[in-house]
């Protein structure tokens, strides 16, 4: 069966899926394909009104199916059933996705729809192994340490992988107890909409899944500061998330969980694998044109080995095949929009401007939709807006080092501290640059996440609090009660 699909032949989800059904509203932003920048649909813009009837039919839910309160292993039971159905259906759910986001069908069925489903399937089993702690008290006292859901969780998703960062918020919420109000991107919803839709065939009781469209000064904003919504989650921009942590110090005190930007360096020594370091920069920086929060794009290379680690990584760069995202041979994913994709320029010209040498790329490539070309600039300094901006886009940028000291004081960033890459064969070294390293994850030669579940994510400094994935995650949809009872 081939995978290709044409993308004006799909019959998308309208309107907000609340309570088990679609809500119809009327449009209010134009959705863009990047492929080929054909505006194609719109997407609604939920009001408090709509972000109240939502938080209602979530509360609602939990009451009338029990759910927090079911027998643990029956959640773990339906989130599997869901799990399954996701990868029954994920061409339809890829199509969803792929007509309005930079993710390749290809990519998406062999990645992100079995990633997710695995992942889902890893945070059910948490419900019946995770609980309440009996805790050493005197003889004459029961100590305990009790676990609970908080209710309804309020999650806001991005653009760039809309189906792993649903599975991402959804997954740990209801394996926790919880149901969900959920704000995807308004410029890639109908994957998450659809997602929604199967987990009520699947089973799980409708209401738990709430997901409501819009943007984030509204929709966002409605959702983040509801008194009834008890935690918030969210994965975006740094700027985005200090305004989600302004809103709710304005509208009350609840946690989050804030996953936000990247600036991660890539640091090589002169002993390193240099055909691995190679391959694995560059795959990185190419994967998803470079639109991921931990995208290593600050590459720092030992001076003795920059220009042969340069020339395997540009090898790599030369090798890219762009294509539509509804072509299942296309390898290289368009930038989301025009806005961004003129940020990219418009960064990349500036450091060129103040003297950095452009090896490959630097400007959008000559084909219809936003497509960037893969661009390495060397020669920039630890001031340039091309090493401190999260450029999110297929730029890398080269500095060299002489010693561990000052590799590590380039690899040091003011403001971001998400993911660091490590390349070696020292091991004594790999340890020692790991503990110094300022990044919440740090991968020794390799780089990017496996599908081992078990390791969280987030970041440092300005990277986010809290963590996603991993036993982190599903313990950050729980909060903790002590209890002390004498006897």
């Amino acid at each position: 069966m081939t995978l290709s699909f044409d993308p004006d032949s799909l019959d998308l989800p309208d309107g907000h899926f609340i309570d088990g059904h679609y809500v119809a509203a009327s449009g209010g932003m134009t959705v863009h394909r990047p492929s080929d920048g054909v505006a194609f649909a719109e997407c609604p813009v939920a009001g408090k009104d709509m972000v109240d009837r939502a938080v209602e039919a979530a509360n609602r839910a939990l009451k009338t199916s029990g759910w927090s309160s079911l027998r643990p292993r029956e959640r773990t039971k339906a989130l599997v059933r869901w799990a399954d159905l996701m990868e029954e259906e994920a061409v339809t759910l890829a199509r969803l996705e792929a007509v309005s986001s930079t993710r390749p069908i290809g990519q998406l069925i062999a990645g992100d729809i079995a990633i997710t489903a695995e992942q889902i399937r890893f945070f059910a089993e948490f419900a019946d192994k995770e609980g309440s702690d009996l805790v050493p008290t005197d003889d004459h006292s029961l100590g305990m340490i009790m676990s609970e859901p908080y209710g309804v969780v309020g999650a806001i998703t991005p653009w760039n992988f809309p189906i792993s960062m649903a599975g991402w918020k959804l997954g740990p919420a209801l394996a926790a107890g919880n149901a969900v109000v959920l704000k995807p991107s308004e410029m890639t919803p109908f994957s998450t909409l659809y997602m929604a839709e199967l987990s009520v065939r699947a089973g799980i009781p409708a209401g738990l899944i709430n997901i409501v469209l819009g943007d984030g000064p509204t929709t966002g904003a409605a959702i983040t500061g509801h008194p009834g919504i008890g935690k918030i989650s969210f994965t975006g921009s740094t700027s985005a998330g200090s305004a989600i942590m302004e809103n709710i110090a304005r509208t009350g005190v609840k946690p989050m969980t804030l996953e936000l930007g990247g600036k991660s360096p890539q640091v090589v020594f002169a002993d390193a694998d240099l055909d691995l370091a190679g391959e694995a920069i560059a795959r990185n920086v190419l994967a998803n044109a470079g639109q991921a929060c931990v995208a290593g794009s600050r590459l720092i290379a030992e001076r003795s080995i920059a220009e042969a680690l340069s020339e395997a990584i540009l090898r790599h760069m030369h090798q890219i095949k762009p294509g539509p995202t509804w072509d299942e041979t296309s390898q290289y994913s368009p930038i989301i929009s025009e806005r961004q994709i003129g940020r990219i320029g418009s960064i990349v010209q500036a450091a060129i401007d103040a003297g950095a040498e452009c090896m490959t790329g630097g400007s959008r490539l000559e084909r219809s939709g936003y497509f960037y070309a893969p661009t390495l600039l060397a020669g920039v300094d630890q001031t340039s807006p091309a090493v401190t901006e999260e450029i999110f886009g297929p730029v890398l940028t080269l500095q060299t080092f002489e010693t561990e000291e000052e590799a590590l004081q380039l690899a040091d960033h003011p403001t971001y501290g998400l993911a660091a890459g490590l390349f070696t064969r020292d091991l004594s070294r790999a340890v020692r640059m790991t503990r110094r390293l300022q990044a919440g994850t740090v991968w020794v030669n390799r780089y990017g996440r496996s599908r081992d579940h078990i390791l969280p994510t987030g970041g440092y400094k300005s990277s986010g609090i809290g963590k996603d994935l991993g036993r982190d995650a599903y313990l950050a949809n729980r909060r903790s009660k002590s209890v002390l009872i004498n006897i």
